[in-house]
C-alpha cells in the first residue's frame, strides 16, 4: 500500500467513526441536532460539527442553517466554534461562513498513526523529568495554570474541562504530567471513544525552556502505549505547526486539515 493509499485508509476510518460517533457529554454539557448539524452547548464557546457533506444542502438552505446555528448562541451571547475539515464540501462552505461573519483560526493537521509503529518507537523522558497520571483537583488546576502560561491566555477553564470528562467517563480520559523538581513542565490527555477503533490525544502543552528536549515525545510514546493496551489501534492527533513535524518522525500520517471557523458577539 502507497502512502497516499494509507492516508486516504486513515481518513475513511476517521470520517466513519470519529464524525460519525458522537462522545459521551461531560456534565454541563448538551447536545441538539438539527439537520446535518450537531450543536453543542456549554463549552467555554459554543460548538458545531457535522458530516463532511453538511447534508448535501442547496446554497440557500445551507446559509439558512449556519445563519441559525450563530443566531443561536448569539442569543445566549456566547460565541461559537464551526468546525471545517479539509475535505468537507460544498467547496464554498468556508466562503458561506465568513459570509455569515465566522472568522478562521489558525488551520491544524489531523494526524493518525497505527499505534503498533508508535509502540516501536518508544521515547523516554530527558533526565530530571518523571511523567504520572493525575485526576486530583489541585493537579487539574495546575494543569490549567501551565496551559494559561504556554498560550498567554486565559484557560483557567481547562481544568473544570478536564473535571466533566473524568465526570462522564472515569475510564475515557486518562491525564498526565511531566515534571521536573516539583514543578509541571507539560500536560497531555487521551482520551478514548467507545465503538470506535481511535485514542485522541490532546493537550501536550509545554513550557518554552523545556521543548526540545524530548518531554513531548515522551507523553505521546506514554499515551500510545496506554492506547495499546486499551486495545484502540489507531492514535490521532489535530496537530498545530509545531507539533506536526514531531508527530511525522513518530510516525504519524496526515490525513486532513481542520480550521476552528469563529463566531464572535459584538462586545
Amino acid at each position: 500500500m502507497t502512502d497516499t493509499d494509507s492516508a486516504a485508509a486513515l481518513l475513511t476510518a476517521y470520517d466513519s467513526q470519529m464524525r460519525a460517533v458522537r462522545p459521551t457529554p461531560a456534565p454541563g454539557i448538551t447536545y441538539a441536532q438539527e439537520g446535518p448539524v450537531l450543536r453543542v452547548v456549554g463549552r467555554p464557546r459554543g460548538f458545531v460539527t457535522g458530516p463532511r457533506d453538511w447534508g448535501a444542502l442547496p446554497g440557500p438552505e445551507l446559509d439558512a442553517l449556519i445563519v441559525r446555528q450563530r443566531d443561536f448562541f448569539a442569543a445566549r451571547g456566547e460565541s461559537v466554534e464551526w468546525k471545517v475539515y479539509g475535505y468537507d464540501t460544498p467547496a464554498d462552505l468556508t466562503d458561506r461562513l465568513r459570509a455569515a461573519g465566522f472568522v478562521p483560526e489558525p488551520t491544524e493537521t489531523v494526524v493518525i498513526a497505527p499505534v503498533g509503529e508508535l509502540a516501536e518507537a518508544s521515547s523516554a523522558p530527558p533526565a530530571g523529568v518523571t511523567l504520572r497520571p493525575v485526576t486530583d483537583d489541585a493537579d487539574l488546576d495546575r494543569v490549567a495554570a501551565l496551559e494559561t502560561q504556554v498560550w498567554d491566555q486565559d484557560l483557567a477553564w481547562v481544568a473544570d474541562h478536564l473535571r466533566g470528562l473524568l465526570a462522564a467517563d472515569p475510564d475515557g480520559t486518562e491525564i498526565y504530567v511531566a515534571e521536573a523538581a516539583g514543578e509541571i513542565v507539560s500536560a497531555a490527555w487521551v482520551t478514548f471513544r467507545p465503538d470506535t477503533d481511535f485514542a485522541m490525544l490532546q493537550g501536550g502543552s509545554t513550557l518554552a525552556p523545556w521543548r526540545g528536549k524530548g518531554v513531548y515525545r515522551a507523553l505521546v510514546s506514554l499515551r500510545a502505549a496506554r492506547a495499546t493496551a486499551r486495545g484502540a489501534a489507531y492514535v490521532l492527533v489535530e496537530a498545530s505547526p509545531d507539533s506536526a513535524p514531531i508527530l511525522a518522525r513518530l510516525g504519524f500520517r496526515a490525513v486532513t486539515t481542520t480550521t476552528p471557523y469563529i463566531w464572535t458577539p459584538a462586545r
